[in-house]
């Protein structure tokens, strides 16, 4: 069995450290095989902020590392910074690769940078990106779970948040279903879902919308904690399938289980 731990705008520079402590004894307690943060790392891409990001994640007890981008990630008050080194800090911390790509026998997770330098804070897909992407699902196995990660959501579930959809998500799902996608995960709004797509946007196959809220800032939305997914899969399981267990920070100073769910794949 392989487990994805999936987490989201931690907004470094706002963190909270005892929930960041916490978050770390999840993960020790959970031994997941890779992390996902879908991206806002930072809260100003400040240099520091950065530097706090990267001390914490090397002290999370998980073999791999997949981050990408978030528009916090982007210089806001610097403007020479965002027009001539957008991904400056970005990059010094996380390598040039905007766009990482795990895999292994049980999973192929492909990242995909939705921010753009031009917009301040909506997300965009472009025809090659959805294309790129959907070379690598299809070049994946039938038996791996096939994840794609972006910041902005690809599903809105209060009507407020539907000006914060990705740009271009509808032919995204449309095209990464038929690739073979399994889930997409992402963050952006702070508010955890699991959504099936077939049910709003007609996709012949179930593709899944997971999304975290904020694992370890202050910035948390109305009246939900911090919050962070685990994802388990299991290849050989019949019918396929994965289970997503979403871990809530709670009064205790603790992450303690929220819920979970068996999502059925097809």
């Amino acid at each position: 069995m392989s487990a994805i731990l999936h987490i989201s705008d931690t907004h470094f520079g706002t963190e909270i450290p005892a929930v960041a402590e916490a978050l770390l004894q999840l993960a020790g307690d959970l031994h997941p095989d890779l992390l996902v943060l879908s991206g806002d790392v930072t809260q100003r891409a400040r240099g520091w902020q950065f530097k706090a990001a990267v001390d914490f994640l090397e002290r999370m007890p998980v073999p791999h590392l997949l981050v990408i981008p978030g528009n916090h990630d982007l210089p806001l008050f610097n403007i020479l910074g965002r027009v001539f080194s957008p991904y400056g800090n970005f990059q010094r911390s996380f390598g040039r690769n905007l766009e990482p790509v795990f895999e292994s026998q049980e999973l192929l997770v492909v990242g995909a940078n939705t921010t753009r330098p031009s917009r301040h804070k909506h997300g965009e897909v472009s025809p090659r990106q959805i294309e790129t992407v959907s070379r690598r699902l299809q070049a994946g196995s039938p038996r791996q779970l096939r994840v794609v990660v972006a910041h902005q959501p690809v599903r809105a579930t209060r009507q407020s948040d539907v000006k914060n959809l990705l740009r271009n998500h509808q032919s995204a799902i449309h095209a990464w279903a038929e690739a073979g996608a399994d889930l997409i995960l992402g963050g952006h709004v702070h508010l955890p879902h699991v959504r099936l797509l077939k049910e709003v946007h007609g996709i012949p196959r179930a593709v899944w919308s997971v999304l975290a809220g904020t694992a370890v800032s202050r910035r948390v939305r109305g009246d939900i904690p911090n919050s962070v997914n685990l994802i388990r899969y299991r290849k050989e399981d019949e019918p396929r399938s994965c289970l997503v267990e979403r871990w809530d920070y709670d009064a205790r100073g603790v992450f303690c289980l929220a819920g979970r769910e068996i999502l059925l794949l097809q």
